[in-house]
């Protein structure tokens, strides 16, 4: 009886090992650039389990949110920006003035509006 108990407890440990292990395994990166004139935000996730995911950028009350694309060999990416030429190549469009405080949330969200990882970074700060 006594070894049931202690295999139905190794049991269970191994399988929340597993699950904490799969969530350990993705990453976020988010890198931001603030001038007078412009604003630039990027935030990429590897390792993610197989999907479709948004990513969203928060500075101060500014929120700006990418389209949902499936995550490409655990893989996705998005670009923020305030500059009209990146605009047109893809990223999305925020004002110059969406980073507050020098500070940005990147996050990426799954297809039915969960959270799956979240970082906040200082923003690089350049006069031109």
């Amino acid at each position: 009886m006594k070894s049931l108990k202690y295999g139905a407890t190794l049991c269970a440990f191994a399988s929340l090992a597993l699950v904490g292990f799969d969530a350990a395994a993705a990453t976020i990166r988010v890198t931001c650039e603030v001038r007078g004139d412009r604003s630039k935000i990027s935030v990429d996730a590897k390792d993610l389990a197989a999907g479709s995911y948004s990513t969203e950028a928060l500075s101060g009350p500014n929120m700006a949110k990418s389209p949902l694309q499936r995550a490409v060999a655990g893989e996705i990416e998005a670009d923020y920006d305030s500059n009209p030429v990146d605009i047109a190549a893809g990223a999305v469009a925020v004002t110059p003035g969406f980073i507050v405080g020098g500070k940005v949330t990147g996050k990426v969200v799954n297809a039915v509006g969960n959270t799956v990882l979240s970082d906040t970074v200082n923003c690089r700060v350049r006069s031109r």
